[in-house]
């Protein structure tokens, strides 16, 4: 199964494929925080738009890869900010439903394309070549970038939520831990799988 999984994603086409699909998703991303970007204090915009830039790091990450190379940092950064976000929004868009009741197909798509970014960051980890002080350095960034949100309130705006930012705060800071274990599993572990790109 594994090994069919991987012949499928070691193909060229289908790397292209979600390439394109990344980029696009990342564009509309931030597109998506238009609102909350042009009210966020400039000192803090590069940290606002969590889940975009996250994605930006897979595109900057999977294009090394199929270049041959590969990006250390940003393959640590990519694996572990897109889980976490990718888990995070899709909690916070159940949370949203059970606080007011409210559910639409934007938030079904959001659901299901976060979902998808948690697993992609997982099922690419072994085509990554990390290193220990790239995964730490992520994980400084990703722990810096939870204190501006719930420190300087740059938390993204999801409906009534803010009535429980202290909540999520919490939830979020462990969800933190929980990604920068899963990112040393999938990409320093020694135990971990490791499959190469197949040149062209």
């Amino acid at each position: 199964m594994k090994n069919w999984i991987y012949a499928i994603l070691s193909n060229r086409m289908v790397l292209w494929l979600i390439l394109i699909i990344n980029i696009f998703g990342t564009i509309y991303g931030y597109y998506w925080y238009k609102g909350q970007l042009e009210i966020t204090p400039l000192q803090f915009i590069l940290f606002v738009p969590d889940s975009p830039t996250a994605s930006l790091f897979f595109v900057i990450a999977l294009a090394g890869i199929m270049m041959g190379r590969n990006f250390g940092l940003f393959e640590a950064l990519a694996v572990v900010s897109l889980f976490k976000y990718g888990i995070w929004a899709v909690v916070m868009n159940l949370f949203s439903f059970i606080v007011d009741g409210s559910f639409s197909l934007i938030a079904l798509m959001l659901i299901l394309s976060h979902a998808a970014m948690a697993l992609e960051g997982l099922l690419f980890a072994p085509f990554f070549r990390v290193k220990p002080w790239h995964l730490v350095t992520a994980a400084i960034i990703l722990v810096h970038n939870e204190i501006i949100d719930y420190v300087f309130g740059m938390m993204p705006t999801y409906s009534v939520l803010y009535l429980y930012m202290d909540e999520i705060g919490y939830f979020t800071f462990w969800l933190s831990i929980l990604s920068i274990g899963v990112g040393y599993l999938a990409t320093v572990w020694d135990k971990r799988t490791i499959y190469t790109l197949p040149s062209r």
